[in-house]
C-alpha cells in the first residue's frame, strides 16, 4: 500500500464520516441525552462495525473474486442494479412519524450495540466498503502489515470524526 493510496483512502473516510448519516445522528442522540461517554461507546460501535467491512472486504471479496472468475462482473452490475433500486425505493417512501417515550437509564452496551448494528445495516457503509474501497487498495497485493494501516487509518478518521461529533452534542446539551 502506498502512501497516496493512504492518505487518499484516509482523505476520503473522513468526508463520509462528516456527512450527515444515521450514523451521525445515532452518536448525537446518544451523546446529547445521555452524555460524552454514550456517545464515544457508540463511535467506538461504529468503528467496530467498519473494522468488521474491512476485513470483509479485503478477504471475502479476494476470495469471491478468485472462486468466481468471470461472474464477478455480473455480480458487479447485479448489486449496483439492487443498490439504485434501493435508492429508488428509500426516496419515494414516506416517513412515519414516531412516539417515543423518554428513557431513564441506558447501559453502554446498549450504545455500543447502538452504533455497531447500525454500522453493519448502513448502505452507505456497504456502498463504501464493497464499491468504493477497493479503487482505494488493490485487494490482492495486500498483505497483513498493510491490512493493519487500514484499520488504523479506519480507526483515526472514523473514530476521530464520531468522537468530534459526540463532543460537540455533549456541550451543546449541556449549555442548553
Amino acid at each position: 500500500m502506498s502512501f497516496s493510496s493512504a492518505v487518499a483512502l484516509f482523505v476520503a473516510m473522513v468526508v463520509l464520516a462528516l456527512l450527515p448519516s444515521i450514523s451521525v445522528m445515532t452518536v448525537l442522540a446518544r451523546s446529547a441525552s445521555w452524555g460524552f461517554r454514550h456517545g464515544a461507546v457508540t463511535s467506538l460501535g461504529i468503528v467496530a462495525g467498519d473494522i468488521v467491512y474491512i476485513l470483509l472486504a479485503i478477504y471475502g471479496l479476494s476470495f469471491l473474486t478468485e472462486t468466481m472468475g468471470g461472474w464477478v462482473v455480473f455480480i458487479k452490475y447485479l448489486g449496483a442494479v439492487y443498490l439504485i433500486g434501493l435508492g429508488l425505493s428509500l426516496w419515494r417512501s414516506r416517513s412515519n412519524a414516531l412516539a417515543i417515550e423518554p428513557t431513564s437509564e441506558t447501559a453502554l452496551v446498549s450504545s455500543f450495540l447502538a452504533g455497531f448494528l447500525l454500522t453493519l445495516g448502513d448502505q452507505k457503509a456497504v456502498l463504501f466498503y464493497l464499491s468504493f474501497f477497493p479503487a482505494f487498495v488493490d485487494l490482492s497485493r495486500l498483505s497483513f502489515v498493510d491490512t493493519g494501516i487500514v484499520v488504523a487509518i479506519a480507526i483515526t478518521a472514523v473514530g476521530g470524526v464520531k468522537l468530534g461529533y459526540a463532543l460537540l452534542a455533549d456541550r451543546a446539551s449541556s449549555r442548553l
